[in-house]
């Protein structure tokens, strides 16, 4: 059976090597790459006339191209779509029977080794013997020691349950912790124990490591307030790898101050670059990496494997892996 061309925009920089997989994969179709590309996936597209009479984008497409335009088919390249996640994107879709997919699927992996290796670090105290080795060059032997924990017994609380908390917890069940995930509505077939978010206060109260990895957007925007972090546990740790806007920054920052809490590690700030002068990079036991989590040496190439698989999904009539929308 042959398959009508699709005419697909992509406005996403790819090295030489990964652009030619992409074309070579294309069979039938046709690409139009936007005159605009980078390589930064979080930059949303400007306007190009060249989406409005696409069949499928890919990339970040501009939302209002999407809306008015024919597009039937967007693959972003990011696993977070708050942007699009609009009521008149959502109408405009769905009156052409269209679809929007992520790339959870290409940062799961990734983002949960990477929130995997921040946790093993602070318990073991690797951030510190760092910092020595590049300042002091003391020799802590007692008092790192004495700080270093085991993973074994503690609690950890995943904030959210998407593809990215899943595969935390597969990263994380060897080391015996307990799990603990908050969903807004828990589905009854998590491989833990997952809770609904009216009951986050509590599950606060008693856990040594919170992992947010919420998405962004208006019903997430300051999830983690002053009065949560105050409701943490004293002596636990905070992680943040799902979006900035989710944190109440000021009020982490004064539960480290304080002592409240023993540390923090965030790859996801607001703003994001964080000026050199922000008070966050100042702040004791607060360890930033510049939202690095979800990088890896073929994430490109994975990208072009993800679409060009949905690609042949699409054309066929068949759900496409990743939709949101």
């Amino acid at each position: 059976m042959s398959i009508a061309p699709l005419r697909i925009w992509c406005n996403t920089a790819f090295p030489a090597d990964v652009e030619r997989a992409l074309l070579d994969g294309l069979g039938p179709h046709r690409l139009t790459f936007a005159p605009a590309r980078t390589a930064n996936n979080l930059a949303a597209a400007p306007p190009d006339a060249g989406l409005l009479d696409a069949d499928v984008a890919f990339g970040q497409p501009d939302v209002a191209g999407l809306i008015g335009g024919t597009v039937r088919w967007a693959h972003l390249t990011t696993a977070g779509y708050e942007r699009y996640d609009r009521a008149d994107l959502r109408d405009a879709l769905a009156r052409r029977g269209g679809v929007l997919s992520n790339a959870s699927y290409v940062y799961d992996e990734p983002c949960a080794q990477h929130a995997a290796a921040m946790i093993l670090a602070l318990a073991r105290q690797l951030p510190a013997a760092v910092l020595n080795q590049a300042g002091a060059r003391g020799w802590p032997y007692l008092p790192l020691r004495a700080a270093s924990r085991l993973l074994n017994g503690q609690r950890v609380l995943l904030l959210g349950f998407g593809a990215i908390a899943r595969r935390l917890v597969e990263l994380l069940t060897p080391f015996k912790v307990e799990l603990v995930a908050i969903r807004r509505t828990p589905a009854g077939d998590e491989p833990i124990r997952v809770v609904a978010e009216l009951d986050v206060d509590a599950e606060l109260a008693a856990a040594d490591h919170v992992v947010n990895v919420l998405p962004g957007g208006a019903a997430t925007d300051g999830f983690m307030s002053a009065a949560r972090f105050e409701r943490m546990k004293p002596g636990a740790t905070f992680y943040n790898i799902g979006r900035g806007t989710t944190v109440d920054q000021p009020a982490l920052e004064a539960a480290l101050q304080s002592g409240h809490l023993a540390a923090a590690y965030l790859d996801v700030m607001t703003p994001e670059p964080l000026p050199p002068e922000h008070p966050l990079w100042r702040v004791p036991n607060c360890h930033l990496t510049p939202h690095t989590a979800g990088g890896h040496s073929d994430e490109s190439m994975r990208h072009v494997r993800l679409f060009l698989d949905n690609l042949a999904r699409f054309a066929a009539g068949r759900e496409v892996v990743g939709r949101v929308i």
